[in-house]
């Protein structure tokens, strides 16, 4: 399959299941919601509990620069800082826990229709399949959670490599020190780069794993990197379509930036173009997952299915080796 044929099913797929855009927009009004709950109602209470004045706040607006008497600044605001970290927590679970629910609802129907494209969006089969994948995409994304960190460790310990060449570089020569600071940052911006895209695809295409084959969290792991790594055109794939996701997103914020300029037509104008901007935005993450998820069932999936090589067809006359001997009868 080209990547043409890929993301042209992808768009027909969605455009099929175009309920789904809905549900993703709608999972944004809730998270929005739940912010305001769980963490704007607890703050409010928590001004009024620990009588807090804005006049002190504002007090602190150099804070991050002259910090000088931070255990007082602690002290006298504790309270509140503890009533802020543990809002912020339960609302980043809450949060969590709804996303990955109707993420898997979304890829559940996803991968019905990539299976058997006659099926249509049903909402009782959407919470179906949020149920049954749930707890697996949940280990999944505890699994993608270590590799990031392991990423983000690698860099640091590059960057820190970094920093100790530069500085040994400058007590020789000024200029060797700039060029190959300037060499090198280059070079840490690549790898990082291929790193976070690296392991984006691996979230995609293992969810696509687990969606398609049924398979668990850590075994859907394993065979994406080795289905990665026979297959570097699927990287490539989602290199394309997540390009493609980024131009269109630079586009939709420039397009908006001149009604910020007006000084009140602007502003009512600008709140429906940021609603359909996101519903844009929501259309081609969803487009990206079917494009994603067909490429693989054609590519991995189905191919899997045909009969192994090893094994030859049997005709009507011919008897299995294994059975010869146990049929043989005296004459």
């Amino acid at each position: 399959m080209t990547y043409g044929d890929a993301i042209k099913n992808g768009f027909r797929l969605v455009n099929k299941n175009w309920q789904l855009v809905l549900i993703q927009f709608g999972m944004m009004l809730v998270n929005c919601i739940g912010f305001f709950v769980f963490v704007g109602i607890p703050l409010a209470v928590a001004f009024v509990i620990f009588g807090l004045d804005f006049t002190d706040m504002t007090e602190l607006k150099n804070l991050p620069w002259t910090i000088k008497d931070a255990s007082e600044i602690i002290t006298k605001y504790l309270g509140f800082i503890i009533v802020l970290a543990v809002s912020f927590l339960v609302y980043l679970f809450v949060a969590a826990s709804v996303g990955l629910y109707f993420f898997g609802g979304s890829a559940g129907m996803i991968g019905r229709a990539v299976k058997n494209s006659a099926d249509r969006f049903n909402m009782n089969t959407f919470f179906s399949e949020g149920k049954r994948l749930f707890w697996p995409l949940v280990g999944f994304t505890a699994i993608i959670g270590i590799i990031f960190l392991g990423v983000a460790f690698v860099l640091g310990v590059f960057a820190g490599g970094i920093v100790v060449i530069i500085s040994i570089a400058k007590g020789d020569e000024t200029t060797l020190a700039v060029v190959l600071g300037i060499f090198l940052s280059l070079l840490l911006f690549c790898i990082g780069l291929a790193f976070i895209i690296s392991s984006i695809a691996l979230t995609l295409y293992g969810t696509a794993a687990i969606v398609l084959k049924e398979t668990g969290p850590w075994q859907a792991t394993k065979d994406t990197i080795k289905y990665l790594y026979r297959n570097p055109a699927a990287l490539w794939l989602y290199c394309l379509v997540f390009g493609g996701y980024i131009l269109t997103t630079f586009f939709l914020v420039l397009l908006g930036t001149p009604f910020s300029q007006i000084p009140l037509i602007g502003a009512i104008i600008a709140i429906p173009y940021q609603i359909v901007s996101y519903a844009l935005q929501c259309y081609l993450g969803l487009v990206i997952v079917a494009a994603i998820f067909i490429y693989y069932f054609s590519t991995e999936v189905k191919l899997s299915k045909t009969p192994d090589e090893g094994t030859e067809p049997v005709s009507g006359n011919s008897i299995p080796l294994s059975d010869t001997s146990q049929n043989q009868v005296p004459e």
